[in-house]
């Protein structure tokens, strides 16, 4: 393909090509010649265009086929349009002479057609350029039109219009002659020619002004002729055609090329026109009249249709500013259109005629309004109805004669209210909160009209005012308990009427259905009032017969409703339910039959209707709430159920005594009966399986049953892939709602008042129900496919060979329906048994089966050959045999191989492809080689596109079968498609879809070896990429939708070969065609969808490169007709363009996938696109018609006016790119901006967050950050949580949350000590006004309680004075829910008043948390019971603290009373919330504080939610008031919910103060310990750390120290429990948090032992105290139990510590001893220092919790793990001040055991002394142990050894060898050359020396001496550094402590010993000007230590003076200059100034 790749073609590489290459070979030139062209240069053109011309010709004339026909034609005009224009009327005259030719053969005809198509090309490309000729051009091809089939035309049409586009104005001449052909070709029998027509005629009307004005009629008649017959891409473009015209008729300025003064008609004069279309079709004046005199309709489904989308496209072309403008003129029309007589002669008809006027106001008023818009036309649709309803009360009222004429007009009236109403409830739905004034609104009296409605007298204007009712209550949560309570009771008032029970009725019903989209619901008491209702309306039916039948219908309706409120509601009145349905059947079947011998067909009606009722309730309540259905309720449901069965087998003799009359109820009661059985478990019903299986049979192959529609009974049953076997029909579109009309059957399509139950369904839609006999045969067939598997095997012979017979009997249009009818029974009965893995039976069930499922496949009805090959592929599924199977596939290739016929190939083309399906694939070579040769030729066969459809069908799907095992085929199977590609006529549309599916087939095949590089691989790429450029050039949208799918399957497999700069601009191009008239202009659903899935895709990957690609095409683009999108893309990009789309979709699929692709544009934030997408989400918050709501301002905001009081009114920016977009829109515009803030703090730069940085960076480079848009940011959220709609408001105020977290810590560089967001105090003020008011819904006001604790909480606002307003807001809430809520007026589920008041309370206890944390005091507190000393402190005083210091606590402490209470009664309901479900029972009958009992379930998420920051506050006020409690009785609760308030008040004042706060106490440590055991706690670290912190603040109180510390078991739960949370949890702020509370409860343990002993001294006395018993763990014996010791669970922990963080410790993870840890390295970071230090705190407390025996159980564990820490920490090389902490806390742990009591105790002496011995031994082998491992830190060890010497007893060191060793480390610290350590050795010694005497008298004698020596020998060298000075000094120190330590007797001799060395140490002046300056410190310090010691030794001082002359002279010299020099200083500096000495000494060494 690469030798294609040339300006001219390779004709030496294309000759030696086979002719199908050949064919490939010329297209790819083709496709890089159409690339190339533009791009080369003109000169180089011109020079080869000869050449060209020629090469093209030659292409012309060999018969090309469509796509390179088309290709060439684009070629050839681009050729002479960029090189001479002027040669060109000579390949103009070539193609009209092949035009002419009179060759016919077949050869000949692709060459004529692309000679056609090459005349087009030419005329478009060149225009006016060839005006002479075009006249001889059409003249040409009109006459070659005459004799055309049907390709030709289809070819003609399309180049007429090119012709006519390329002309423009000039070919005004022609205009009449291509007017008359077009009207010919727009009736044409094929299809592709009429869409060719319409095409022709829609360019021709830009310019032909006669076609708007004296053709309209005529051209008005001729499209609905073209409607009628059509499918539905005719009805498209036609309807297109239609509305364009019509549109431009009324205001000529829609016109391209408008005229001056043209007339135009009037919108009544058009809608006339669409009027006579609809009621009388295409038919001339003489036919219509005929058909009227006769009374019959000719016009067709296809004509209304077609009719609807024309009008449609006419509103809007005309666009949303004139439906605003005109709206009131066309409802009118169009309610005169629903109401006309001859739209709705028939009830089918009826229901066709208000779907298509509905859904003409759905597609504008939906589409084209904004809110503010569809708010008005809400209005207008309020009068249409309020009209009509007051015309039908003066019809029904009025007596005189003339009443019986307007009987008619109330049957109109029904019509129009249904549509009006319908439109009214899908407006309000869509606004949801936005709707509120409109309801609101006393001038429209929505409400009121709505419900005069549903006493209107017929049952279709009732029910579609109940839904309209369930609209409203869905869009405005806060009207369904009013709209209940009004209709309940208008119910009660008029229950004789029959118009008012049953409408009445309804609308209750459809209100219940409304709750299950209100996530608020409506009080539980409703559903007492409704049962009560129903109830009433049961037991009064028989008071009057003439509403006999409303009150029962009603009364089973409301139960029906009832049980959608769900199992919380139901289980309450399951009992009384039960029991009427108990009444509604009799109790026996005796009883029955006594029944049937009595009663009239009147009776039998009643009793018909409420049984069906009856079973619908029960139906309902299965369906919704099967968690009720135990064995006792099935039981009892079946008893009714009985008799039901029973009475099925008595209809017959019903209808036979009562006639007709009682048909259609006893259909509605088979129906109930079917629809209950199939969905209970049929085993529990299986002694009725005899009567309930005759009865289907009967109801399948009866003579009675009615044709259901196809295409309500069979899709379900195929499987998904067949469905696009049948056409558009099955597929999802924009006009669906209509377009299934066309496909119901002959009863019409489905409507409400065929089941009046639906309305209560969950779906958003209005139901559609399809007529009782048709979803009686859908109920049969699913009831059967259950019933079928569980009888036994040859009753199910028995009933197969039954359904043969019966087939084999009838004929005709009978046969095909029963064959329907049972093949989807058998498909039903097969799916069934697939999902439940059972077989079919044995061979004598088989065969039947399989004969009814082969004929079926051979069946005319495509969509029951679908079916049949499904049913195969579950046969073969079900009987699991290989040779069945084979046997299958045998059979399928032989009636292939014979059969001739288009049905039977289809149909066994397409089972060969499905047998394999539903068993794992295709996995026979043989096999699949078999398959793929027949359906090759099949595929291939010419002659039938149908036959060449399914084969390709089955060819897709054999390649998805066979998988790799295919890859042998891939080759020929890309061959056959590209060949296919190119020469399947584009007439025949669903072949080339078929061929996309097969192509996306292969791709998925081949998956990632597409990425290879081989020949092979290269060569499938290119054919691949050829293939999808074919489909993508192709005319029909479906097969584009293909192309796009398998580029954006190749993208997936193989990015690089897909270019995405001609991707995304062809998807781009689709979009701004389509959405700019989203419901119309061709715009098919699968398309957008499509190309939205590709950009989703494409966008996960290359974000930035899509939306550049997209902004680059825009560039490029030619200005076209409609550029509204074009400017939008211009203005913000692909990201704008789709949110514009997402505002106008309404498919959910399409709008997910529209939000997934910009959620993955936004990750185009990190490359510098920050400010477009947030000046994006800006623009779409601010583009609502009518802004945001005002503010208002309180009273008390008068004084604040210097705030920025704009901030109070945020008015939209006009003129940005958005206009009046939804409110859903701009709810994922704020989405958008809490994705931006997150996706800066996860992947961007730190800047984003730091003002300072960003400002710095944003001076040198070009960069742009987050922090620098927080003005826009704040903006943004205050336009939103002040929006009318609630789901903005709460995006709104989720925003602000984020924002606050983010940012409130940002310093503001101006102002130093103030935070950014301070500035914006009065906007979140602002913001969270409105979210308190009374009309605020409750979890908006729970949101806002969120973002206040958050605003208070984060310390931006540092004055109390401009806190208080927020502060104002909750303190309002608290009052508020302190009142309490049990008003009558409460409008949503009591769930929701505990959400409120826990949002409330949880909001309080962070702003409590935070407040105690900043004061920095949670101890301390003014007064007992947390109560302040002044009622109202002075919170606005200057001395009562900031907001960030003790002020906060201040202001908090006002409301704490009544807080901690409220606090720990959220947490008594949570804690007995949580129990396990077998202690249900345990719950309190009456509910709790904060929930009642019905609504538990409700109410437990928002507990869940909530209790974590409830604890930790409760925990810290307890600590504050040390559990000293005032009054807490029930009475001071100032919000009394109910009686159980606190717990029970009686049990509560008999318990004592110290009872009541052991209660307390174990209510929070067990909701801690209950929370930290959960599994799924893992996902919650914010209440974990809230359970610790709040134990430690418990744990810092006496009283619960006490308490924990008394309760060993409760001590040892919570270790076992905090135990399992460090493992288990990585978190280091956790772990830090376990190891402190672990501590204090061991601190706890510590003291309570500690008392006992001491309390055990004190009453046995002193002289008794050898037989003081010992306190603590272990006893007399010293074992310590595992799971009760809690020395034993604190040892544990410890360990678990100390070996995850030094593993080195655990001999099994360090390996072999020795060798383990040689040449290791590890690093602890400073959090594991801190938690080893926390854990070796813990670790040295153990002993002193145990008894003497207990004690030397633990000691040698202790003992090891210390040491093994010290003897890691030694050794490590890296010391750092977090390591100096381990060092430092392992020894003071040594310390703590070393001095223990144990060690002294009597009975535990001897063996401490052993242990400590050992442990002495272990520590002096650290310095010999390891060689490899040298010991670097000597001074940690030296330390050790000190704390060993000082606080252990002298039994353990003066243990000789230990002693000698000592002596010796301490010998060899003081030989070595490191300053720091001998400095050190010195300290140490220093407090050796000076220790007990027994200990301290070796050291003195033995190192005396070394210390003396080593300061004598000071004298020769002097210190050269800091640290050897310091070490000298400390030297001299120790020799100090020598002499004090020394007695009386010794003391002179060693003074004498100390004087000589500090003199030699003194300088004379001249070696003093010369020294060092440590030099000259040491000479002072030795002057001072001189004159402090001579003194003090004065004999000693005398007599050396006076036997050594030289030093006298020495010392008296160093005193006289010292004296000198401090002369010289005072006069220099007369001012005394208080000076410190330079040296400053060390006293703490340790």
């Amino acid at each position: 393909m690469e030798r294609a790749h040339s300006l001219l073609l390779n004709e030496e590489a294309c000759s030696q090509l086979g002719e199908h290459q050949r064919a490939e070979f010329v297209f790819e030139w083709l496709r890089f010649l159409k690339k190339l062209l533009p791009a080369t240069d003109r000169a180089d053109v011109k020079k080869n265009q000869k050449r060209l011309v020629e090469q093209l010709t030659m292409v012309l004339t060999g018969s090309p086929g469509p796509p390179t026909r088309w290709l060439l034609a684009h070629c050839l005009a681009l050729l002479y349009k960029v090189g001479d224009s002027l040669t060109a009327t000579l390949m103009v005259d070539r193609c009209n002479d092949i035009i002419r030719s009179k060759d016919d053969s077949p050869s000949y005809l692709p060459t004529r057609l692309a000679a056609i198509a090459c005349l087009g090309a030419l005329y478009e490309q060149l225009g006016r350029l060839l005006v002479n000729t075009f006249k001889e051009t059409l003249a040409n091809l009109w006459k070659a039109m005459k004799s055309a089939e049907s390709q030709g035309r289809y070819e003609i049409m399309l180049s007429v219009e090119k012709i006519l586009r390329g002309l423009g104005p000039s070919a005004v001449p022609c205009h009449r002659d291509v007017y008359k052909t077009a009207r010919g070709c727009l009736t044409d029998r094929s299809m592709a020619v009429r869409c060719a027509a319409a095409e022709c005629l829609l360019e021709l009307q830009r310019e032909a002004v006669f076609l708007r004005t004296s053709e309209l009629e005529n051209v008005a008649t001729l499209c609905f002729r073209a409607f009628e017959g059509s499918n539905y891409n005719v009805r498209v473009v036609v309807s297109k055609l239609l509305g364009t015209l019509l549109a431009t008729a009324v205001d000529p300025e829609q016109a391209t090329a408008p005229r001056q003064g043209s007339k135009h008609s009037s919108l009544e004069e058009v809608m006339d026109l669409l009027t006579g279309g609809f009621l009388r079709g295409g038919a001339g004046f003489l036919r219509a009249s005929g058909d009227m005199l006769k009374g019959t309709s000719s016009v067709s489904k296809d004509i209304r249709v077609g009719v609807t989308q024309s009008c449609v496209v006419f509103v809007s072309v005309l666009g949303g500013p004139w439906l605003e403008a005109h709206f009131s003129s066309l409802l009118g029309l169009l309610m005169e259109l629903v109401s006309h007589a001859r739209a709705t002669q028939t009830p089918a008809d009826a229901v066709c005629c208000r779907r298509c006027v509905s859904f003409i106001l759905r597609a504008t008023l939906g589409s084209l309004l904004g809110e503010k818009a569809q708010i008005a036309a809400s209005k207008d649709l309020c009068l249409a109805i309020g009209k009509q309803k007051r015309a039908v009360d003066a019809a029904m009222c009025d007596g005189n004669v003339e009443t019986r004429v307007t009987i008619t007009d109330v049957a109109a009236s029904q019509h129009v209210l249904v549509c009006a109403l319908l439109e009214l409830g899908s407006l309000v739905q869509g606004l949801g909160s936005t709707a509120a004034p409109l309801v609101t609104d006393t001038s429209t009296a929505l409400l009121d009209t709505v419900i005069s409605v549903l006493l209107h007298p017929s049952v279709s204007a009732r029910l579609a005012a109940a839904w309209c009712l369930r609209c409203v209550a869905v869009a405005l949560p806060s009207q369904g308990a009013v709209l209940l309570d009004r209709c309940a009771e208008r119910l009660h008032a008029l229950k004789s009427c029959p118009e008012a029970v049953a409408g009445y009725s309804a609308a209750i019903a459809a209100l219940l259905g409304a709750v299950q989209h209100c996530p608020l619901g409506i009080p539980h008491t409703k559903g007492k009032v409704v049962i009560g209702v129903a109830e009433d309306m049961l037991r009064s039916a028989t008071q009057n017969s003439r509403i006999s039948i409303q009150r029962t219908q009603a009364g089973w309706l409301l139960l029906s409703a009832l049980s959608t409120l769900g199992p919380a509601v139901v289980e309450h009145h399951l009992p009384r339910m039960l029991l009427l349905w108990k009444c509604a059947f009799p109790p026996s079947i005796r009883d029955l039959d006594m029944e049937l011998r009595r009663g009239d067909h009147f009776t039998w009606q009643v009793t018909l209707e409420g049984r069906a009722g009856a079973l619908c309730a029960m139906k309902s309540l299965v369906v919704h709430c099967r968690d009720l259905l135990n064995d006792d309720v099935t039981g009892r449901l079946l008893t009714p159920l009985a008799c039901a069965v029973s009475l099925l087998t008595k209809l017959p003799v019903l209808i036979k005594s009562y006639g007709n009359q009682i048909k259609n109820a006893s259909i509605v009661f088979r129906l109930r009966v079917y629809e209950v059985l199939a969905l209970l478990p049929p085993k529990t019903y299986e002694e009725h399986f005899g009567v309930v299986l005759k009865q289907l049979v009967a109801d399948l192959t009866g003579p009675e049953n009615v044709a259901c529609s196809e295409l309500t009974l069979l899709p379900p049953l195929c499987h998904a892939n067949d469905l696009v076997l049948l056409g558009p029909a099955l597929h999802d579109m924009d006009q669906q709602y209509i377009e299934e009309q066309l496909h119901g059957s002959r009863a019409g399509g489905g409507t409400l008042e065929y089941d009046p139950f639906t309305i209560c369904d969950k779906g958003q839609d209005v139901p559609a129900p399809p007529p009782p006999a048709a979803a009686l045969t859908v109920a049969a067939t699913q009831l059967f496919g259950v019933i079928f598997p569980n009888v036994i095997v040859p009753q199910r012979t028995q009933i197969l060979e039954q359904f043969s017979e019966s087939l084999k009997q009838l004929k005709g249009v009978r046969q095909l329906t029963v064959q329907t009818q049972v093949a989807a029974a058998l498909c039903s009965v097969l799916k069934h048994l697939g999902s439940c893995c059972a077989g079919l039976g044995p061979e004598e069930v088989r065969r039947p089966a399989l004969g009814l499922l082969v004929g079926a496949l051979e069946s005319p009805n495509p969509l029951l050959r679908c079916v049949a090959a499904e049913g195969l592929s579950r046969l073969v599924q079900v009987v699991n045999d290989p040779t069945f199977t084979v046997s299958m596939t045998l059979v399928c290739f032989d009636k292939l191989k014979t059969a001739r016929d288009a049905v039977t190939r289809t149909g066994h083309s397409l089972a060969l492809g499905a047998l394999y399906r539903h068993i794992g694939g295709i996995s026979s070579p043989q096999h699949l080689s078999a398959c793929v040769g027949i359906l090759f030729t099949l595929s291939q066969d010419s002659t039938s596109p149908e036959v060449q459809m399914w084969a390709l069908h089955s060819l897709s799907m054999v390649i998805d079968l066979a998988g790799p095992l295919y890859h042998g085929h891939v080759e020929a199977s890309f061959t056959l498609v590209l060949r296919l590609l190119l020469n399947v006529p584009p007439t025949h549309i669903e072949v080339h879809q078929s061929l996309g599916r097969c192509l996306n087939a292969l791709i998925t095949a081949l998956g990632p070896d597409l990425q290879g590089e081989g020949q092979l691989v290269s060569a499938l790429r290119t054919s691949c990429l050829v293939d999808c450029a074919v489909m993508q050039d192709s005319p029909d949208c479906l097969v584009q939708t293909q192309a796009i799918s398998c580029l954006q399957q190749l993208h997936m497999f193989a990015p690089r070969h897909v270019n995405l700069a001609s991707l995304v601009p062809s998807l781009c191009d689709i979009l701004l065609d389509y959405s700019v008239l989203v419901n119309l202009c061709s715009s098919y659903l699968s398309l957008r969808r499509a190309v939205v899935a590709c950009l989703r895709q494409l966008a996960q990957k290359e974000a930035l490169e899509v939306s550049e690609h997209a902004v680059a095409l825009v560039k490029e683009l030619p200005r076209r007709d409609n550029t509204q999108l074009d400017v939008t893309i211009k203005e913000v990009g692909l990201e704008g363009a789709l949110f514009s789309l997402l505002d106008r979709e309404s498919d959910p699929r399409l709008c997910q996938d529209i939000k997934e692709t910009l959620v993955h544009m936004m990750t185009s934030i990190t490359a510098g696109k920050l400010a477009h997408w947030l000046k994006l989400c800006k623009d779409v918050l601010s583009a609502s018609a009518d802004s945001t709501a005002p503010v208002e301002t309180n009273q008390e905001e008068d004084a604040d006016r210097d705030d920025d009081a704009s901030v109070f009114h945020a008015k939209s920016d006009s003129g940005g790119p958005f206009t009046n977009l939804r409110w859903s829109t701009r709810v994922f515009a704020m989405e958008c901006v809490c994705r931006v803030i997150t996706q800066c703090e996860s992947h961007g730069h730190p800047a984003h967050f730091d003002l300072t940085l960003a400002q710095e960076l944003r001076l040198h480079e070009s960069t742009d950050f987050l922090v620098l848009h927080l003005a826009d940011l704040i903006r943004m959220a205050f336009m939103a949580a002040t929006d009318h709609s609630d789901q903005l408001r709460l995006s709104g105020l989720q925003t602000l949350l984020v924002i606050i977290r983010k940012f409130a810590a940002i310093p503001e560089p101006e102002f130093p000590g103030h935070v950014i967001l301070e500035q914006y105090q009065a906007n979140v003020g602002a913001a969270l006004r409105p979210a308190f008011s009374a009309e605020a819904p409750p979890d908006v006001t729970a949101k806002a309680c969120q973002v206040c604790s958050a605003w208070i909480a984060s310390g931006v606002v540092s004055d109390l004075r401009d806190l208080r307003r927020v502060h104002q807001l909750l303190a309002s809430s608290l009052v508020k829910i302190q009142t309490g809520k049990e008003v009558p007026s409460q409008v949503y589920n009591e769930g929701t008043s505990t959400m409120e008041t826990l949002a409330v309370l949880k909001a309080w206890a962070e702003v409590y948390i935070v407040a105690v944390q900043n004061s920095g005091q949670p101890t301390e507190n003014s007064g007992p019971g947390g109560q302040p000393e002044q009622p109202h402190p002075p919170l606005l005083e200057e001395g009562c603290g900031g907001a960030r210091g003790p002020g906060l606590l201040k202001l908090v402490q006002t409301d704490l009373a009544a807080l901690s209470r409220l606090w720990l009664a959220a947490l008594q309901d949570y804690a007995v919330l949580t129990l396990p479900q077998d202690y249900s029972w345990q719950l309190p009958a009456a509910g709790g504080t904060f929930y009642t009992a019905e609504t538990v379930e409700q109410a437990r998420p928002h507990y869940y939610s909530s209790w974590a920051p409830i604890l930790h506050a409760t925990a810290l006020w307890f600590s504050s008031t040390g559990f000293i409690m005032a009054d807490d009785g029930p009475a001071n609760l100032s919000r009394p919910v109910t009686p159980t308030s606190m717990g029970q008040s009686a049990s509560l004042a008999s318990k004592s103060p110290e009872d009541v706060s052991a209660d307390r106490l174990h209510l929070i440590l067990g909701i801690s310990v209950e929370f930290l055991c959960s599994p799924h706690s893992h996902d919650q670290m914010e209440n974990i750390s809230s359970c610790l912190r709040a134990l430690q603040a418990l744990l810092q109180v006496p009283w619960p120290r006490s308490k924990v510390g008394n309760d060993q078991v409760l001590s040892v739960e919570l270790l076992s429990v905090l135990h399992r949370l460090l493992v288990t949890r990585e978190a280091m702020a956790v772990q830090l948090a376990v190891l402190e509370v672990v501590r204090q409860v061991v601190s706890a343990a510590q003291e309570h032992v500690r008392e006992k002993r001491h309390s055990a001294e004190v009453d046995d006395g002193a002289e008794e105290k050898e037989t003081v018993p010992e306190f603590g763990e272990g006893r007399d014996t010293g074992g310590l139990v595992p799971g009760r010791s809690l020395v034993f669970g604190a040892l544990e922990l410890c360990l678990c510590v100390l070996v995850r963080k030094l593993p080195q410790l655990s001999p099994k993870l360090a390996g072999s001893p020795g060798g383990g840890q040689r040449g290791s390295t590890w690093s602890l970071s400073d959090s594991d220092c801190r938690l080893v230090a926390s854990a070796l705190a813990i670790l040295s407390d153990l002993p002193s919790i145990c008894s003497p025996e207990g004690s030397v159980s633990i000691l040698p564990t202790v003992l090891y793990l210390l040491m093994g820490v010290l003897k890691e920490l030694v050794q490590q090389l890296c010391q750092g001040r977090a390591l100096d902490l381990v060092v430092t806390a392992a020894l003071q742990a040594l310390r703590n055991v070393l001095s223990s009591p144990m060690s002294r105790s009597e009975k535990s002496r001897g063996a401490w002394a052993h242990l400590l011995r050992c442990a002495l031994n272990t520590l002096l082998d650290c310095w010999d142990s390891d060689k490899a491992s040298p010991v670097v830190d000597e001074v940690s060890l030296l330390t050790a050894l000190t704390v060993f010497l000082l606080s252990a007893s002298p039994e353990v060191t003066t243990f000789q060898p230990l002693q000698a060793r000592c002596i010796d480390k301490f010998k060899a610290s003081l030989e070595t050359k490191d300053p720091v350590v001998l400095s050190k050795s010195y300290q140490l010694l220093v407090s050796v020396f000076q220790s007990q005497t027994v200990v301290a008298v070796p050291f003195i004698q033995a190192l005396g001496g070394c210390v003396v020596r080593h300061l004598q020998g000071v004298e020769r060298s002097g210190p050269q550094s800091y640290e050897e000075l310091r070490a000298i000094q400390d030297g001299v120190k120790a020799l100090e402590a020598l002499v004090f330590a020394a007695d009386k007797t010794h003391c002179p001799q060693l003074v004498a010993v100390l004087l000589p060395i500090l003199i030699s140490f003194l300088l004379d002046e001249n070696a003093l000007a010369s020294a060092s300056a440590p030099g000259r410190a040491l000479h002072e310090s030795a002057l001072l230590d001189l004159m402090r010691i001579g003194p003090q030794h004065s004999s000693v001082f005398k007599a050396l003076m006076a036997s050594s002359p030289h030093m006298k002279a020495r010392l008296e010299a160093a005193v006289k200059g010292n004296q000198e020099t401090v002369n010289i200083k005072a006069t220099q500096t007369p001012v005394p100034s208080k000076t410190s000495p330079s040296i400053q000494l060390k006293t703490n060494f340790l």
